[in-house]
This record gives structure tokens, sequence and C-alpha cells, in this order.
């Protein structure tokens, strides 16, 4: 699939205002077709960065609930939230 056609819109934006490292949650909808609840925004040692949800399995470690595939649909994931986080 080429990523330049791919549609990624910010469906909602939840900002906390704390000085805790999250920063917001956000829910993206793809293609008018997939919902990704949940993606995160953080503030990290190097600035604003984008991770995707997450659930805790019962050996209590972290796992990734979705993935992206390439590093190309990573990169426009996070530049669609990230700008959306900016602009509100």
């Amino acid at each position: 699939m080429d990523v330049g056609t791919m549609e990624i819109q910010v469906q909602r934006m939840y900002r906390f205002e704390t000085d805790r490292p999250l920063k917001a949650f956000a829910d993206i909808v793809i293609n008018d077709a997939l919902l990704i609840k949940g993606v995160r925004v953080m503030d990290g040692k190097k600035g604003l960065f984008v991770s995707m949800p997450r659930e805790q399995a019962k050996d209590k470690k972290w796992y990734d609930t979705v993935r992206c595939l390439t590093q190309e649909i990573r990169d426009r994931i996070s530049e669609t939230v990230l700008s959306a986080y900016k602009e509100e």
C-alpha cells in the first residue's frame, strides 16, 4: 500500500495539563475504515513523541496492541498526531 495515499485523521484529542510525561491521548482514523484508540502523546528527553496503544499482560510487562509495520507509516501517524496536538 502506498503510504502517500493513506488518509490519517485525528478524531479526538484528550489533553492533560500536568507536569507528567503523558500529555494527551488521541483517537485516529485511517482511510475512514480503521479506528485506533489510545495513541499517546508523550514528552520525553528529546521532546514530544507518539506512542502506540499498549496493555499490561499478566507478567506485568507492557505490550503494544497496535504496531506499525513500516517506519514510513509510523512517521506519518506521528506527524499527524503531533500536528493536531500543537494546533489545539
